[in-house]
């Protein structure tokens, strides 16, 4: 693959934008209590030398502390919303009627597809969800890492590498990695416990609303072994009540019967945040055997029941029997998550060699159920409570790492090789049988309304192992050039095998000012998930109503029948460019550019519905009532250019230490490939496209192109003050609903302010206050196009949420 060319200018906005930024103060890097900046941190990812710092890595890398986390005003205490808040380059909407997005978050990074960023749990690839979330927009049919699964009081730290790193870490480190470090405190512990809720001003109905009630309690606890050794454990529960920012009914045209009038101008319908209730287990250990070897364990436990809202169903439409539901109904979907991740090893020094062997387990379990629905062909006996399907992955690690320090005088070289073999395994079972049957009532739609289950013929049971072997160096020659570079080979049992490989370098021309800059290859191999998901949902048409879509997998036979082929991997080609500066001691900048050119990307086909594909489907596979049906494909070839800018000024002040924090982030992604509409579908619908405008939107622009953040936090040895304001940049919708009815928006971009204040009472008691948006701000109101005749006035893109204002306290106790 040929390497990307930066001699196309960036576009003008950037330009502007990178000049704001250097002339304002923006941070990644945050401070300590005493106020000073972690730039001096020692990092353990992206390289493997074992006394580079923040500012001398070869490739941009933020860390995040435990108080950083603590402070970010996360809904719910949850990691995805605290990393939102801290990182502009990561992107996790709380998307609502989105299928499993409302119950599996999935996250961006330098905004590409959630399933482009690799996360690490103490340094060891964590497993993805089995959920692929179809029905969102961010992160369409992805099958993510799911941050909520890892409570936030486990961790003592977060370093978050903004490069590709698929030669020292494997597959999936297109965007970059995150590596969440657990907490390993000996003795002692804390117990915290929060309260919030959302109070806003809702415009389209002109109430006040108060709700989204959220608790949580935390405890942890621990016990030093030794010098060296400790145990840590942790337990957490949370309990989140549901936001609705429904608007008014106006009642669709075509239900509007006498007894669906008498429902216009009620809110229906439900938009907004899902009930969720977690329980959380984890620990963190390292014992001692003997003087030369640590035996280390760690794991975590989650387990999280989630509430989806779906649109309405009017009293008089075919979907309902009025002696079930004489108002009407809303199907609420429920999900049942169990989360399950442990890792074992043991380090050890031989001679001059240090040792890491590691066996490694992920289990994510999904459940998927239905309440408050029908299957209409069924009749008036129908159930109104279904499971549609069950979801399972698997993956299990073997890790064999070495390493040794060689220094030449001043030179010093780290060398680090090793072995892993990885095993995964996805398995999905059906549903209810009469979430699937087709009953007698022929006129009526079959399965359960929201999504009909999984039938037998639908399961599937996929596994592949992956074997790779990898080498790299770390060098530092002298106090100005420093260097990393790593291979790796990974062959999978069902795509062959992969090479990628990564030179990244840093030269200082005097201690203030160093440039950085970093090549790599890196290789996404389509999730098991991605081959094997299929599903049932409901959809619109081009006429605004309600249908019957189906997800199928590539390997279905109507899919087969319509083109769909065998998925390859996706081949990405990162580069990168930028400077960092340390002023004194009070002031420090870094800039980066990037480039990353990704072919093959995997995603979503547009929803193909067309009278014609109904009857086709019909005659020849003899599913009848299929509207609308939607696969996998390497869609498209992309480069997405961006810019990250990172500063610090710290002062004291009062006593105590000013910081004034910023960050900034661009990122634009263009097509520049779409993959052909394939001859078997144009032969069925002529006027088929594959890939169309909604799809392409989901990769270049429903997420926000720009963020920045500027915070100022003050401290002493008793109080901590925080206020941070936040720009979320615009963010374009793009529908296609058929017949050539594609209505679009852009919404703007838009300022969000957070505080919160702290006060220790005391040595182990501290008491905080906060909100995050405080002057309840909303994206832009949707069109008449897109809002569903005032059912859903906002959209779910924007950064700033459609809850409005939070509110929160927190107490801790610490030991």
């Amino acid at each position: 693959m040929p390497v990307p060319s930066f001699r196309r200018p960036f576009p003008a906005p950037l330009t502007m934008a990178i000049a704001c930024c250097l002339a304002l103060p923006a941070a990644a890097q945050t401070a300590d209590a005493d106020g000073a900046t972690r730039l001096d941190a020692v990092i353990v990812t992206g390289t493997r030398a074992s006394d580079r710092t923040v500012l001398e890595s070869t490739s941009p890398i933020d860390v995040l502390d435990t108080e950083d986390l603590r402070r970010a005003g996360a809904v719910n205490g949850e990691l995805g919303s605290a990393l939102q808040a801290l990182l502009p380059s990561f992107n996790i909407p709380r998307q609502s009627n989105s299928g499993g997005a409302d119950h599996v978050r999935a996250a961006q990074l330098r905004g590409l597809s959630p399933d482009q960023v690799l996360v690490l749990v103490n340094g060891k690839r964590r497993h993805v969800s089995s959920l692929v979330t179809t029905g969102s927009k961010v992160g369409r049919g992805n099958t993510p890492v799911d941050f909520n699964a890892i409570p936030l009081s486990a961790i003592k730290r977060i370093e978050v590498l903004r490069d590709g790193a698929g030669a020292q870490y494997g597959a999936d480190a297109v965007a970059g990695v995150i590596n969440i470090i657990l907490d390993d405190g000996g003795d002692g512990g804390a117990i915290e416990a929060a309260y919030g809720a959302h109070h806003t001003k809702f415009e389209p109905t002109g109430q006040r609303i108060t709700d989204g009630q959220s608790a949580s309690l935390a405890a942890k606890v621990g016990t030093a072994f030794g010098d060296d050794g400790f145990l840590r454990v942790g337990l957490e529960y949370k309990d989140l009540s549901p936001t609705n920012r429904a608007g008014l009914d106006q009642i669709p045209p075509w239900d509007q019967t006498p007894r669906n009038l008498e429902l216009q101008g009620r809110r229906n319908y439900h938009a907004g945040n899902g009930a969720a209730r977690d329980i959380n287990g984890w620990l963190n250990t390292e014992i001692a055997l003997g003087d030369t070897a640590t035996f280390y364990a760690f794991g975590t436990w989650h387990q999280r029941d989630t509430e989806g809202a779906n649109y309405f169903r009017y009293p008089d439409g075919e979907a309902n029997w009025l002696e079930v539901y004489p108002d009407g109904f809303r199907p609420v979907s429920i999900g049942e998550n169990l989360d399950i991740g442990a890792v074992a090893g043991v380090r050890a020094q031989w001679g001059d060699w240090d040792i890491d062997t590691s066996l490694n387990h992920g289990r994510n379990a999904f459940t998927f159920r239905l309440r408050d629905s029908i299957n209409a062909s069924l009749g008036p006996a129908s159930p109104t409570r279904f499971k549609t399907g069950d979801y399972a992955f698997d993956q299990t690690l073997a890790n064999v790492d070495i390493s040794r320090l060689f220094a030449q005088g001043d030179n010093l070289h780290t060398f680090a090789t090793g072995i892993e073999y990885r095993v995964e395994n996805y398995e999905t079972g059906a549903g209810d049988p009469a979430s699937y049957a087709a009953g007698p009532y022929l006129d009526r739609p079959t399965g359960s309304q929201a999504g009909g289950g999984l039938t037998p013929q639908d399961e599937a049971d996929l596994d592949r192992d992956v074997a790779s072997v990898y080498a790299s160096v770390s060098s530092s020659f002298g106090e100005k050039l420093s260097t990393d570079a790593a291979l790796r080979y990974e062959h999978y049992s069902d795509f062959g095998g992969e090479v990628t490989g990564k030179l990244a370098a840093r030269y200082a021309f005097v201690p203030a000012f160093a440039l950085r800059g970093a090549l790599s290859k890196n290789v996404r191999a389509p999730s098991l998930g991605q081959i094997g998901f299929e599903s049932t949902g409901t959809g619109y048409n081009s006429a605004g109503q309600l249908i019957q879509s189906r997800l199928l997998s590539v390997n279905n036979p109507i899919a087969r029948a319509l083109g769909a082929t065998d998925l390859s991997p996706e081949q990405a080609f990162n580069a990168s460019l930028g400077f960092t500066s340390q002023l004194g001691e009070r002031f420090d900048v870094s800039l980066d550019l990037f480039q990353i050119d990704i072919d093959d990307r995997v995603a979503l086909s547009e929803a193909i519905t067309s009278d014609a594909l109904t009857a086709y489907i019909d005659s020849e596979f003899g599913a009848p009532g299929v509207e609308s049906v939607s696969f996998f494909t390497n869609a498209a070839d992309t480069r997405t250019r961006g810019a990250e800018a990172v500063a610090n000024w710290r002062h004291p002040l009062a006593g105590g230490q000013l910081l004034l924090t910023g960050t900034w982030s661009y990122a634009e992604t263009e097509i520049k490939r779409v993959v052909a509409t394939p001859a078997q579908l144009t032969a069925v619908v002529p006027d088929a496209v594959l890939f169309g405008v909604e799809e392409r939107n989901t990769l270049t622009d429903a997420a926000p192109r720009t963020r920045s953040a500027f915070s100022a936090n003050w401290n002493d040895d008793r109080w901590n003050l925080l206020a941070r304001v936040t720009r979320h940049g615009s963010t374009k919708r793009v529908f296609n609903f058929g017949g050539g009815f594609e209505p679009e928006q852009v919404y703007g971009a838009k300022w969000q302010l957070d505080a919160e204040a702290e006060v220790r009472l005391g040595e182990k008691w501290t008491l905080a206050i906060g909100g995050v948006n405080l002057t309840d701000e909303y994206a832009d109101l949707s069109n008449a196009d897109i809002f569903y005749f005032g059912n859903l006035p906002y959209d779910v893109l924007s950064g700033i949420g459609s809850s409005g204002a939070y509110y929160y306290t927190r107490v801790r106790y610490a030991f």
